[in-house]
């Protein structure tokens, strides 16, 4: 088992992290062009928001594949071989003839990109030392935002040059030559233990985690977490390139530096954890969330930057806390487990813009405000409850 801060460690820990940074970067590259491509194609708010929809939610069912998948033939194979088809596939955008082709090949790319999320973090549970395991996975999610801010900064930035065909060309580049260094460094696997696989095993451990209710409750908080963070950045594209701000596409990705604010949140999540638990962290950084919403009601754009770096902060410092929480409880099927909580995950990031469509409509922004905070308070009550079951599972210990 690889220890903490060992060369074999960094080598593992790099390479995921770069994996993670690739999807990240095809997944978002789109955004900072919503109100270009709502304008170009003639649609609707609603309509050009399923250009990223589609993706996640075709991420969030490929997980149900991959991850019982990678129970019975291993994880390194998946992983690279769904990045090369998701290079390919950014190449492929590029020469998309319409917007319903468009909406095809972001979802077939939003199918492979979930390859590696799907098995990464049980990798690391397969591989790891238990105590390497909760700093990797700060340092992989903190890859996870800044291949969103680099897939937002590469969209806006070339696609205000030289149109969002040059922008998937850029990213398709991109992943192919990250890749060549991902398959370099990925150690080989030496803890993986296969299981055949049986489509009847693999839903009934699929039952099993949905049954759990220490698992259902980490899953219901990512995704429902999600679903308000990455909409927020969607609906608040369309406020900044709105009077009196008025933004265009590159300036709009380098709102998305505050994602940043998220890498440091989940970089700092292994070394919260040695002080606080895992739920008690987790309720930190959905308190910080709601106040960060609120910073962003302001008028001023930087105070809208900083409420977003705040967002993002408490954000990853949740999400950090969450996966590791399911890797740490899932007793059996690791890869089944951690993909589960992805597809939560994802689908409430696909599903988010249903929610807080009406809010905008009715209240603009500070509706979204409201919208998310609703859903917020839900994620708040959960994290507690977590949080008490475990002090009560300590109370029990210590009096065994």
């Amino acid at each position: 088992m690889i220890q903490t801060r060992t060369r074999a460690w960094w080598r593992a820990t790099l390479a995921l992290s770069l994996g993670s940074f690739l999807v990240f970067i095809n997944l978002y590259a789109p955004q900072p062009l919503l109100p270009e491509l709502r304008d170009v194609y003639g649609v609707s708010t609603l309509a050009v928001g399923l250009v990223m929809s589609v993706a996640t939610l075709a991420l969030a069912a490929s997980l149900l594949v991959f991850g019982p998948l990678s129970d019975a033939i291993g994880r390194a194979a998946i992983m690279r071989l769904t990045l090369l088809a998701a290079g390919g596939l950014s190449l492929g955008l590029a020469l998309a003839p319409s917007f319903e082709a468009l909406l095809v090949l972001r979802g077939l790319q939003g199918f492979v990109l979930g390859g590696l999320p799907a098995v990464a973090i049980a990798w690391m549970g397969d591989e790891f030392e238990p105590s390497a395991m909760l700093p990797a996975v700060g340092l992989y999610i903190g890859a996870n935002s800044l291949g969103g801010i680099s897939g937002r900064l590469v969209g806006g930035a070339v696609g205000e040059v030289a149109g969002s065909s040059a922008s998937f060309l850029a990213v398709g580049a991109i992943t192919l030559v990250g890749l060549a260094v991902f398959w370099k460094l990925l150690p080989a696997s030496r803890g993986f233990t296969p299981r055949p696989f049986e489509l009847r095993g693999a839903l009934g451990d699929l039952a099993a985690h949905l049954h759990n209710p220490l698992l259902l409750a980490a899953y219901l908080l990512g995704g429902l977490n999600f679903l308000i963070f990455i909409n927020q950045y969607s609906y608040l594209t369309f406020r900044l390139a709105q009077a009196p701000f008025g933004l265009g596409p590159s300036v709009m990705g380098l709102i998305f530096l505050t994602y940043l604010g998220g890498t440091l949140g989940s970089s700092l999540s292994g070394r919260l954890a040695g002080h606080l638990s895992p739920p008690a962290c987790m309720v930190l950084g959905i308190l910080i969330l709601m106040g960060g919403t609120l910073v962003t009601l302001a008028g001023s754009l930087a105070l809208i930057v900083l409420g977003l770096t705040i967002n993002a902060f408490g954000f990853f410092l949740a999400h950090a806390m969450a996966s590791s929480w399911v890797g740490r409880h899932a007793g059996q099927a690791r890869g089944s487990a951690s993909a589960l909580y992805l597809v939560f995950y994802y689908s409430g990031a696909s599903l988010g813009a249903f929610w807080l469509e009406p809010f905008w409509q009715v209240g603009a922004w500070p509706g979204v405000a409201v919208g998310s905070w609703l859903v917020l308070g839900v994620t708040l009550g959960i994290a507690a409850w977590l949080w008490r079951r475990e002090v009560s599972a300590r109370r029990g210990q210590v009096a065994g």
